[in-house]
């Protein structure tokens, strides 16, 4: 099965790619400097010359607060790039799979959203997901899009890699701790697309639609932060754990407003598909393991022998 994947050069994009032979996939990595979503020629073109079977878009402008000042980039790459690979895709009859995000609500609630509650972004970032999301179901019928949040992994720049890098220089940190979310490892959100990709190759369909994905359980960033420290600590990426203080979002101004609850309700994701959404804190054991294997090798440490 030929799959393209757009944003190969992402936290979850790259994943992909990594796990894409495991999982018995061809795929054709893009990223934005050989593949411009946003040029409907150049998407015409490489459809009309690879014939992919199947579309993963990975592809995002995700830096939160740069997008307020950067709208009309951000709505370029969120909402009319997903638009042109859309249309491409229904008029080849191929399906597309469409990453989004938990920014496309409020945050305002105090229960886990559903699909179908009222969405209501506060941000631009938000806002172009929320309308890449809508141009995807009004041309593409067989979409899958998935809503997930707070994602960190091994690549790019993330929460995790952020926290293990101050927490080295660091003795003391702030961090808040009245925006409560879902953790969610690139791994894993990589592992379930390439999973329905395979059911659909076996079985020439899939229940497409809207759906929730992100790791559990929830937690706020001051607990996640804790977490990182202590598995940094044990990993030995961090030689002292720093002390880290709780505070509140008004302490902690930036451009963009968060939302302060983003938690998403996975159930009718778990009841249709039959997959479970990882416990973060074992994936990010994963993570932070292979961070320290890495930093070991970039400090020249010698290799094990196996003789």
């Amino acid at each position: 099965m030929r799959i393209l994947v757009c944003g190969a050069n992402g936290q979850v994009g790259r994943e992909i790619v990594d796990r894409a032979a495991a999982a018995g996939v061809d795929v054709l990595a893009t990223t934005r400097q050989t593949f411009d979503i946003t040029q409907p020629r150049q998407v015409e073109s490489l459809f009309e010359r690879e014939r992919p079977e199947l579309v993963i878009n990975a592809a995002a402008f995700t830096h939160v607060d740069n997008a307020e000042t950067h709208s009309k980039e951000a709505y370029a790459i969120n909402r009319d790039g997903p638009a042109c690979l859309a249309r491409l895709c229904a008029q080849a009859d191929v399906p597309l799979f469409h990453l989004s995000t938990d920014y496309v609500f409020a945050g305002d609630a105090n229960v886990p959203y559903k699909e179908s509650d009222p969405t209501g972004p506060t941000g631009v970032y938000g806002a172009s997901k929320l309308a890449g999301e809508q141009r995807i179901q009004a041309a593409c019928p067989h979409h899958l899009i998935l809503r997930t949040s707070w994602v960190y992994g091994v690549h790019g720049h993330n929460f995790v890699k952020t926290m293990l890098r101050l927490g080295a220089q660091r003795r003391a940190l702030s961090v808040v701790a009245d925006q409560v979310g879902c953790p969610t490892h690139a791994g894993s959100i990589a592992d379930v697309l390439l999973t329905l990709a395979r059911r659909y190759r076996e079985e020439g369909r899939l229940a497409w639609g809207l759906y929730h994905y992100s790791g559990t359980p929830a937690c706020s960033w001051y607990d996640f932060a804790n977490e990182i420290f202590d598995q940094g600590h044990a990993q030995g990426l961090l030689a002292v754990k720093p002390s880290v203080s709780p505070i509140n979002t008004d302490q902690y101004p930036t451009p963009a407003r968060r939302p302060a609850w983003s938690v998403m309700d996975c159930s009718l994701f778990e009841n249709t598909f039959g997959l479970q959404p990882d416990d973060w804190r074992s994936s990010l054991a994963s993570v932070v393991a292979e961070l320290g294997r890495q930093a070991a090798e970039d400090r020249g440490a010698p290799k094990r022998s196996h003789a």
